[in-house]
């Protein structure tokens, strides 16, 4: 609900919420100019850790290791099904929406295609969310999965940050991409993914 809520926000260029971004996008902006030593970071990262590649990279290697230490075809199945539609759905609305991206006179960094929801947000998103709701149906203890509870929480928020930081996004995009990634997670959780598998 509030994922459609936001995207017919910003569809519809709500001006309360335009001007709320442009705000904030500015100050960070400015902030990124200022520190070229932590912008070059948030490239580093989000070109190479949270990159949407580098984590559908790591879904195919889930995928992977589902079937080869498991047999869990179904599984990996529902794992890559679940995000290839996730990644659809993000560039459809890329598309519908159409939405530009933010324009500097000094830029820090650039990015192709439109701007709602993030690609980075939404793919990390997605791709974690899955891995944790896996993680909890195969009885991972409690210390393992609250250490990539952890690990997914800063790779989720760091993602959708460096985008803002770097101000190649608005902050209603990062926040789309989170909420849509959730819907998208939510839905394929409610579905049956064939884990535990069948014995061999």
């Amino acid at each position: 609900m509030c994922s459609a809520l936001l995207l017919v926000l910003v569809a519809l260029r709500w001006h309360p919420l335009t001007a709320l971004d442009a705000a904030v996008a500015r100050t960070t902006h400015r902030w990124a100019v200022g520190d070229q030593g932590l912008t070059h970071l948030c490239r580093v990262l989000t070109d190479w850790v949270w990159d949407p590649l580098t984590m559908r990279l790591l879904c195919a290697v889930s995928a992977v290791l589902l079937v080869w230490r498991r047999a869990a075809w179904w599984t990996a199945l529902w794992l890559v099904t679940s995000c290839a539609l996730g990644t659809l759905l993000q560039q459809g609305l890329k598309a519908a929406v159409g939405r530009p991206r933010p324009v500097w006179p000094d830029p820090v960094d650039s990015a192709q295609y439109a701007a709602f929801p993030s690609g980075h947000a939404m793919t990390a998103t997605v791709v974690c969310g899955l891995l944790l709701r896996l993680l909890h149906q195969c009885g991972a203890g409690r210390g393992p999965r609250r250490t990539v509870l952890v690990v997914a929480g800063i790779s989720v928020t760091g993602a959708g940050l460096t985008r803002v930081w770097l101000g190649v996004h608005w902050p209603s995009d990062v926040l789309g991409g989170w909420l849509l990634g959730a819907a998208v997670v939510a839905v394929a959780s409610a579905l049956p993914n064939g884990w535990p598998p069948r014995a061999r």
